[in-house]
């Protein structure tokens, strides 16, 4: 199954749930798109651990089998595998391109990434899915310091995770610590998508 790029207000509206996190989707019409979009009936406990492992996995733009192989990691790993996870997928990258403020999306944080314009401790790295380690340095390249969508993300920050820190002179961010399940997508239950997984 291949990373879905269509518009990703249908997404959120079909999951009741902000993919942007901004709200904006699901403000106007909280209801599924479509025709009987807003007749839809309830879901029984497999429909409910489907949608919230989808609004997750659309959230941080992933295709189906790098998910898995990402939850899979984290059911190796000692602790609870539902935090685990939501962590691993919290460290990505593109995410933290995108906590950074460098990127008002996700997707606009894994383009660019994709063309080369982010640098992990001065090396440039364009793979999304990077995992970062806590003291890690992100920053953009020279040329993508001068690019509109750069400028307008960085004014539009309004506050930052605690797990990273930004040095507006330098433009340099860091990952200061490991993400705290709390600190994050609080609104999602992972447990239900461990269950999916576990059936």
């Amino acid at each position: 199954m291949s990373r879905y790029t269509g518009p990703s207000w249908k997404v959120s509206r079909r999951l009741n749930y902000s993919i942007s996190g901004t709200g904006k989707e699901i403000a106007r019409r909280p209801y599924a798109p479509g025709q009987h979009g807003q007749s839809q009936g309830k879901l029984k406990e497999y429909g409910i651990q489907q949608q919230e492992k989808q609004r997750v996995r659309f959230t941080y733009g992933m295709s189906e089998k790098p998910f898995r192989k990402v939850f899979d990691e984290a059911s190796r790993m000692a602790g609870q595998t539902g935090h685990n996870f939501m962590i691993l997928l919290e460290r990505r990258l593109d995410n933290i391109v995108y906590r950074l403020g460098f990127a008002s999306t996700r997707a606009q944080a894994r383009q660019l990434v994709n063309h080369g314009h982010i640098l992990v401790d001065g090396k440039k790295v364009d793979i999304p899915s990077y995992r970062l380690k806590a003291g890690q340095t992100v920053t953009v390249s020279a040329k993508a310091k001068d690019f509109a969508i750069v400028k307008a993300s960085l004014e539009a920050v309004v506050a930052r995770p605690e797990y990273v820190s930004f040095n507006a002179d330098t433009l340099v961010g860091t990952l200061v610590r490991n993400p705290e399940r709390n600190e994050f997508l609080t609104d999602i239950n992972d447990q239900l998508i461990v269950e999916f997984y576990n059936r």
